[in-house]
C-alpha cells in the first residue's frame, strides 16, 4: 500500500469495516489481500472519476454507491457479449468487478488462479482504437494497477479515458461524498457549488 499512499491521501477515506467472511461467502470467492487493505485504509469511494466498489450492499442516505455483488451480473454480461479477453477461454463466471468510471470503463479481476493474490486485473474499455478488443488483461493486482496507471507505468494508458494517466487524484469515501452533497458542497472537491445547492432546494416529488 505504501506506493499508493504516496500518491493518494487517505485523509477522506474510512475503514469500511467489512465482514470478510460474510462478503466472501456472498461472492462465492476469496478476495485479494490488497483489496482488503484498501477497504481498511480508504474504504469504498472515488479516486477522481474512478469508483472503487465495496464488496456488499450498504445502507446509504442519498445514492447507492454500488458494490461488487450487485455489479457482478453487468460485468459478466459484458464478458459474455464481447467474448472477454482475447486468448482467455473461460466463461464469465471467472470475472469479478472492483471498479467503474473514468468515462464508463469497467475494472475487475480474472479469478482463474485459486490464490486471489495472484488474480490479474481485467478492464473493459469503452473508448478503443479501431480493431482493438474492449477487454484487456493486466498482469498485476488492483492496487498495483492503480499505482502504475497514476505513474504512467504501462506502455500506454490502460483505460479509454486518460484522466488518471500519469496523474493522481484525491480519494473521497462514499459517505463523505454524500455528507458534502447534503451540505450543498461538491462531492469530489468539498467546495460550495450552486448546482447542488439549487438541487437541494427543489421540492421533493
Amino acid at each position: 500500500m505504501k506506493p499508493l499512499l504516496s500518491l493518494v491521501s487517505p485523509a477522506h477515506g474510512a475503514d469500511e469495516q467489512v465482514d470478510w467472511q460474510a462478503a466472501e461467502e456472498a461472492l462465492g470467492a476469496g478476495l485479494p489481500s490488497d483489496y482488503k487493505a484498501f477497504m481498511s485504509v480508504y474504504g469504498a469511494g472515488d479516486i477522481g472519476e474512478l469508483g472503487i466498489l465495496g464488496p456488499l450492499p450498504v445502507d446509504y442516505v442519498q445514492w447507492d454507491p454500488g458494490n461488487v455483488l450487485d455489479a457482478t451480473p453487468g460485468f459478466r454480461g459484458l464478458w459474455d457479449s464481447e467474448g472477454g479477453v482475447p486468448g482467455v477461454t473461460a466463461d464469465s463466471s471467472v470475472v469479478l468487478p472492483w471498479g467503474s468510471g473514468c468515462n464508463a470503463n469497467e475494472l475487475g479481476w480474472l479469478t482463474l488462479d485459486p490464490d486471489p493474490d495472484k488474480w490479474p486485473v481485467v478492464a473493459w474499455r469503452r473508448q478503443i482504437r479501431y480493431g482493438d478488443s474492449r477487454w484487456k488483461l493486466f498482469d498485476c493486482g488492483m492496487v498495483d494497477f492503480l499505482v502504475r496507471m497514476m505513474r504512467a507505468d504501462f506502455d500506454e494508458c490502460p483505460l479509454g479515458d486518460a484522466s488518471l494517466w500519469g496523474e493522481a487524484a484525491p480519494f473521497v469515501h462514499w459517505r463523505e461524498q454524500q455528507r458534502r452533497w447534503l451540505a450543498g458542497l461538491d462531492p469530489e472537491t468539498g467546495e460550495p457549488t450552486p448546482l447542488v445547492q439549487d438541487f437541494l432546494q427543489w421540492p421533493a416529488s
